[in-house]
């Protein structure tokens, strides 16, 4: 049976039709047409690594975000067995909009969601980071800086600017706070956006508990930029962000703790090339998408160098 005549049976439809939207770090994605509804696929993809959040356990926080007020797609279907398409997948509502960082940072319709981006994302972040975390104590709360480390010892691969950078981030943690639930991959791209701003929030695979200022900088990395002038997602700028967040009853932010957390993001977006390509170097998912981000792991080096004191 083809994948899209088992869609259909999860549907309940007599037909659907599947177009590939992207490969996805851990995720496979697809838009699902079903006659005048639309949905969207994520079904996990083979090699998928980085601790990525399970099925069902994302289903369970998408809920108590949603609780919180943090705009997430409705879940129609989902399957963590993997019995129903093969591989474990969740099936959401479509929201209208657009994904596309390129096309966000330069369509004409959507200035005004680039002049609210900022405040937004300071907005919702904040909301994401009160969220109860009691029923939600499956979430790993292990160290950030050690666990990319162990990603780039796991390569073997030499990267003088990344050894750098570990030693720089030994030397200069901040001190630890009350944990709180932390997206983890919160940026341009991921997010849905509309002529009204920000509709929902998108990729909850590297979702844990740790320092809420872990989000605030991986919205500012250069990575997420796309080359626009703003340092928030490339359309906005730091002040408002955490103007917004504080407001929304976020904590306060010290520039040193953002700054720290900046360069672990960048070392981290560069282990994640690194992971990705190797991926589609094993032969466990061949994919010209993953071995061009591979291929981004020189932009890391660079990010860093600029960065470190």
């Amino acid at each position: 049976m083809t994948l899209a005549a088992r869609v259909a049976e999860v549907l309940g439809r007599d037909t659907v039709h599947l177009r590939r939207l992207s490969a996805g770090a851990s995720r496979e994605t697809y838009e699902v047409c079903a006659g005048p509804d639309t949905f969207v696929l994520q079904r996990e993809r083979a090699g998928a690594g980085l601790g990525a959040t399970r099925v069902d356990e994302q289903v369970r926080l998408l809920a108590a975000v949603a609780d919180r007020g943090v705009p997430v797609p409705e879940i129609v279907a989902w399957d963590a067995t993997g019995d129903r398409l093969g591989a474990p997948f969740v099936l959401s509502a479509h929201v209208p909009g657009e994904t596309l960082p390129r096309r966000i940072l330069r369509a004409p319709d959507l200035a005004g969601a680039r002049e609210r981006f900022a405040g937004q994302c300071g907005e919702i972040l904040a909301r994401l980071h009160t969220t109860p975390t009691d029923e939600l104590s499956w979430l790993d709360a292990g160290d950030q800086l050690e666990r990319v480390v162990g990603w780039i010892d796991d390569t073997a691969e030499p990267h003088p600017a990344f050894e750098l950078a570990i030693a720089w981030l030994r030397a200069n943690r901040p001190r630890p706070v009350e944990p709180v639930l932390v997206h983890g991959d919160f940026r341009n791209g991921n997010l849905i956006v509309g002529r009204d701003g920000i509709r929902a929030v998108l990729d909850w695979e590297m979702t844990h508990l740790g320092d809420p200022v872990e989000d605030l900088a991986w919205v500012c990395l250069k990575a997420w930029r796309f080359r626009g002038p703003g340092e928030v997602g490339g359309m906005g700028e730091v002040p408002d962000l955490l103007d917004a967040y504080e407001r929304a009853g976020g904590r306060a932010v010290e520039p040193e703790r953002l700054f720290w957390w900046r360069v672990l993001g960048t070392l981290k977006w560069g282990a994640i090339c690194q992971r990705q390509a190797g991926i589609h170097l094993s032969g466990a998912s061949r994919s010209v998408e993953l071995a061009a981000i591979g291929r981004r792991v020189c932009e890391t080096e660079y990010d860093l160098l600029e960065l470190l004191p």
